[in-house]
């Protein structure tokens, strides 16, 4: 804590130098005095919200700037893609429990319906391809933009047309819990 205290100081006085900024033009923007603003540049005096927040508006920089806050850290998601035959299968979700999301990609071969039945609640979108949902008695074809939900206590089984292979984002809730989606109605 002491060391990212004592890095602020160095800093505020390499952004205002870098912004060709005198003391006094700071002192006049900020209301601070000039010997506060350069006992907080030496290090003589330690950096408060008070004093941060107004140089952080004089120069248009995050406060985080001033302070030298950690950079956020990797945005990347580091996915781990389960295989399954011709078939792969990307957990979206970490948490155990509750609804689950993956994206899958279901090889050409996986085409032979085999369905069953388990607790849960399922809601398929298909983002490419043509997936092929046998439910019950029904037999459909769902294209790229289509989506479907069901009870899996239904006996059901989903997978490729045999055309090619499909990709897919399922929603599923092991307890039954439904998906909502809200949609504002079309213009007529």
């Amino acid at each position: 804590m002491e060391d990212v205290l004592a890095a602020v100081g160095p800093r505020l006085k390499r952004i205002r130098l870098g912004r060709r900024c005198t003391l006094a033009a700071l002192s006049e923007t900020t209301g601070i005095s000039i010997s506060t603003l350069s006992r907080l540049e030496t290090g003589q005096r330690k950096p408060s919200l008070e004093l941060l927040l107004p140089i952080a508006h004089a120069h248009q920089v995050p406060l985080d700037e001033l302070v030298g806050a950690p950079p956020v850290g990797d945005p990347r998601v580091r996915l781990k893609p389960v295989r399954h035959g011709d078939s792969t299968v990307l957990p979206l979700t970490q948490q155990a429990g509750g609804p689950q999301a993956f994206k899958m990609v279901i090889g050409a071969d996986r085409n032979s319906p085999d369905p069953r039945t388990h607790e849960g609640y399922e809601w398929l979108y298909v983002l490419n391809g043509r997936l092929r949902l046998v439910l019950a008695e029904h037999d459909i074809v769902l294209k790229a933009g289509e989506a479907a939900e069901f009870d899996t206590r239904v006996p059901h089984w989903f997978g490729s047309t045999g055309e090619a292979p499909v990709e897919v984002l399922s929603l599923f809730g092991p307890q039954g819990e439904r998906i909502h989606v809200r949609a504002k109605p079309g213009a007529r």
